[in-house]
């Protein structure tokens, strides 16, 4: 039997509301700040002055942040995630440097947002580990640190990268995952080195589906529900067999809940993915989500950036390079990765780009559920591509489909005529 206290409540449930509380306590001198544009844009060079202001208010949010760290005991978290199974451990600094070789060179395995990354080996528990260093002077600081311990903690799916551990000593800020052998997906997807083969349509759909899987467990099965607001191939790491798993969620928040239809927060992700009505008004959704992970999937089908300056300024933005070829299933065939070499079904590449469309609309009210996304991406990733079946797409094979798409829209429109005359 469960145990109540006076309230009612069983101890799950109270210790559910604890966590709700510490994850909204980690964010909660956000919420009253007016909504600004954070968002970061791939740039061939920056300004110095830029780049100086935005220090200084990193320097200046780590600053009013501390505190933070000093009223939450982190060793607490812990607790919170034992129903799970998902108990983070705490590393000394010294057993972590060790981990990586006093940092070394060669286990160096790349940095982002909040900062750098290592591959390493820990002798307590006998396995390969990423261990990410908070770079102090970086655009993410402790409060993400606290969120992405605390969420982790709270959270325990199979498309999530697990936490195993964190270091909080001094002024040291260390985060310990589970090693994902084959990188993110964005190194699988873009620049790839000359003899490098990309991946296959069955693989594409896999990831995409898994992915969409991780968002739902976020968005419906987690308690509180929370908002990933930081969704991209950079962050999809890809284990063996190439399983995706969502990681990085240092930009998380707990969504909207009773009669609250949005989050007002400031405006933080990647440009090409953040949704512009997020981006116009800081008002943060579900859909907000959708939205990227609509952008996401299109990379997948098109092997196209979010957003390449590289490319001439109309293609650069890849939703506005998309729209206007979504309004013509004739042209279809031109968004498909041009490294399948024509190795995908034709039935499969519509409806994945149906999906993706439905996804990246302007008004968040038109974009689906992820509930119906992974219903719709766990179908796509059943129906396996067999070049015994389905023949490859030549450029000739290509037209006809246009073709044949064409005569359809004219025997359509034909039959409304006669309809209407009759």
């Amino acid at each position: 039997m469960g145990c109540f206290g006076c309230s009612g409540k069983s101890v799950k449930e109270t210790e559910e509301e604890k966590w709700k509380d510490q994850l909204n306590q980690s964010r909660r001198n956000v919420e009253d700040q007016p909504p600004t544009l954070d968002l970061v844009k791939p740039k061939p060079s920056e300004s110095v002055k830029e780049s100086d202001a935005k220090r200084e208010e990193a320097a200046e949010d780590k600053n009013q942040l501390n505190p933070d760290m000093n009223d939450l005991n982190l060793r607490d978290i812990c607790k919170g995630g034992k129903s799970n199974g998902t108990c983070a451990q705490t590393f000394t600094f010294d057993e972590l440097e060790a981990a990586i070789g006093n940092f070394r060179k060669d286990c160096f395995l790349g940095e982002g947002g909040f900062g750098k990354v290592y591959r390493g080996h820990l002798k307590r528990t006998n396995q390969e580990v990423a261990i990410k260093q908070l770079d102090r002077n970086g655009l993410q600081g402790t409060k993400e640190f606290i969120v992405e311990v605390t969420m982790l903690s709270l959270a325990n799916h199979p498309n999530l990268v697990k936490l195993i551990g964190f270091c909080a000593e001094r002024d040291q800020r260390l985060l310990v995952y589970e090693y994902m052998p084959l990188g993110s997906l964005e190194a699988h997807l873009h620049d790839l080195p000359p003899r490098r083969k990309g991946l296959d349509w069955n693989t594409r759909m896999k990831i995409a589906a898994g992915a969409a899987q991780g968002l739902e467990y976020l968005h419906e099965k987690l308690n509180p529900p929370i908002i990933y607001r930081d969704l991209k191939c950079s962050n999809i790491l890809l284990g063996d067999g190439y399983h995706p798993k969502l990681s990085d969620f240092g930009l998380a928040k707990v969504g909207p809940s009773g009669d609250r239809t949005h989050v007002s927060t400031r405006v933080m992700g990647t440009y090409g993915y953040c949704a512009p009505d997020y981006a116009m008004t800081g008002q943060l959704t579900f859909k907000s989500d959708i939205y990227s992970f609509g952008v996401v999937l299109l990379e997948l089908i098109t092997g196209r950036k979010a957003f390449d300056p590289v490319k001439d300024p109309k293609e650069q933005n890849l939703v506005a390079w998309a729209r206007p070829l979504f309004k013509d299933r004739r042209k279809f065939w031109m968004m498909a990765d041009p490294s399948l070499e024509g190795k995908y079904p034709v039935r499969g590449l519509y409806q994945a780009l149906a999906i993706a469309a439905m996804c990246v609309q302007e008004q968040p009210s038109m974009r689906p559920v992820i509930a119906d996304v992974v219903t719709a991406l766990n179908y796509l990733a059943s129906q396996k591509y067999d070049p015994s079946i389905h023949p490859v797409q030549s450029s000739k094979s290509r037209r006809a489909s246009s073709t044949r798409a064409k005569s359809e829209e004219v025997k359509v429109t034909t039959t409304d005529d006669d309809s209407e005359s009759n």
